[in-house]
């Protein structure tokens, strides 16, 4: 099948074609994600492991440690990095490139589970995969209102329970991060003087609450042909249930005598001492950060974002005495970067058809060859919906500097067309022979710019990932261009 002929025979499919093109690139368009820059996949696993009110040089020793003994061995393994905080141990195991980590998370959780023991007040490690994308798109800033004298970190609670899981309701949004909140807990405050009255350590009331803090299996009951399983509640439920923990029911003597935690200390609600301290303008305040889905579009879910930010504004905020705004979007900069960019391929679109004109001295020809330019760069927008990029400054970047390129087969081509009606030809037969005596060279011009991009698309390095969008982008506009040459033109 010639192509060139079948175009030449066949305007009307030629227009359907384009009109197809264009159609697709425009719906791709507003299907395709948009973000600031690429996503860039890094193959690392993140262990935390929080002990709380631990030194550093502890949870060294207990932790980190033992954790690295373990997770040398693993398949794919490329360095290990121990981290030892007050309070925290954080393992950040990272791969080589390539690695399935959906295998390797099983592979680390495996490898967590040969650990020996750890100490008693030591949470269960948490196992994370972090990236470039991990960014937070929003910050958003919890204030007091005017009058309320209660402490901001003490909106802990609510602030996890109501704020937090409305804003992770909103579709794209990945994780809500809180900060300077502390969460209610049960005080127990010892009097010492009473302690020694009674002649009990804080270890016997420590070791006479944890006791009584469990749910144990007690066996079971054959009763005719039936069985009943029996378990000991004693878990404490409320502060009445912990005031009536028995710690001692004799004396030094062995003469009966009860003693409870009612009678040596005093138990009440409160809140845990905040792990951080925020201030805005001089203000106690509360942080929320959003981080959005791999993938997700940015500005449909910062819409989104901010549409439950006034729902909250609405009632429940002002109803905690709070007041609650967003003080960072990402969304202003992106969309500043692709205003720019998109700005920069009209400007350049414009100064190539000038060119052209300048040279050409021809308006037709110059509105001919100028239409290259939107059918490839639209018609780029469907092969990146395929390959599951999105629009970001490093693809529309690509986009830009294509406009330069997609017009140089176009001049070629009818060029040769024009040199053919100058010796007489008809306008079929210059088209036709004028398309077909340099398509050849046409196709190798394309082929050329199309491989050296190859090194970047095949690449797995961050840096592969961060430029395939320019990579992608120039290619499939450069080869929409060499078609565009041979039937549109």
């Amino acid at each position: 099948m010639n192509i060139i002929h079948s175009a030449i025979d066949r305007p009307i499919a030629v227009v359907a074609a384009v009109l197809l093109v264009v159609l697709f690139g425009l719906v791709a368009l507003n299907t395709i994600p948009i973000q600031l820059a690429p996503d860039v996949n890094r193959p690392v696993i993140t262990v935390t492991t929080n002990w709380f009110g631990a030194a550093p040089a502890e949870i060294e020793r207990e932790i980190v440690n033992q954790q690295e003994e373990e997770f040398a061995g693993l398949e794919g393994l490329v360095s290990i990095t121990g981290r030892a905080q007050q309070g925290r141990g954080r393992v950040t195991l990272e791969f080589k490139i390539g690695t399935n980590m959906d295998r390797a998370l099983l592979l680390v959780a495996n490898r967590l589970d040969r650990v020996p023991r750890y100490p008693d007040e030591t949470d269960q490690p948490t196992l994370d995969t972090s990236g470039s994308e991990d960014n937070a798109i929003a910050w958003m800033i919890l204030n007091l209102e005017e009058g309320n004298e209660r402490e901001i970190h003490e909106y802990g609670d609510f602030i996890e329970d109501v704020v937090k899981e409305r804003l992770e309701r909103v579709s794209g949004i990945g994780r809500i991060n809180v900060y300077g909140g502390s969460e209610r807990e049960i005080h127990i405050t010892v009097d010492p003087t009473l302690l020694a009255r009674y002649q009990i350590t804080v270890g016997d009331l420590s070791r006479a609450l944890r006791n009584a803090n469990v749910s144990l299996g007690a066996g079971s009951i054959d009763e005719g042909k039936r069985r009943y399983v029996v378990r000991t509640e004693g878990e404490l439920s409320d502060l009445a249930v912990i005031r009536e923990v028995l710690v001692r029911s004799t004396d030094q003597a062995g003469s009966l005598g009860r003693v409870t935690v009612a009678n040596v200390a005093k138990v009440s609600f409160g809140f845990k001492e905040p792990s951080s301290s925020i201030r805005l303008m001089g203000k106690p305040s509360m942080a929320l950060s959003a981080e959005r889905q791999t993938g997700a579009n940015v500005i449909e879910t910062m819409a989104g974002l901010k549409i439950a930010i006034d729902e909250l504004n609405e009632s429940t905020i002002p109803n905690a005495g709070l007041t609650f705004r967003q003080v960072y979007d990402e969304t202003v900069y992106i969309k500043s970067a692709i205003n720019l960019v998109k700005q920069n391929i009209w400007v350049g679109g414009t100064l190539a058809a000038l060119i052209l004109l300048l040279f050409l001295r021809s308006l037709r020809a110059t509105l001919v060859i100028s239409l290259a330019i939107p059918v490839s760069v639209v018609g780029a927008f469907v092969a990146m919906a395929m390959l599951g990029r999105s629009i970001n400054v490093i693809s529309l970047a690509g986009l830009a500097f294509a406009v330069g390129m997609v017009v140089d087969a176009a001049i070629v081509v009818l060029e040769n067309i024009y040199r053919l009606k100058e010796q007489g030809y008809s306008n079929a037969r210059a088209a036709y022979h004028g398309a077909q005596q340099v398509w050849g060279a046409v196709l190798v011009s394309a082929l050329t710019t199309v491989m050296v991009f190859i090194p970047i698309l095949i690449m797995e390095l961050e840096a592969g990932q961060l430029f395939r969008d320019i990579a992608v982008a120039i290619s499939v506009s450069v080869l929409l261009s060499l078609v565009v040459s041979i039937t549109v033109i």
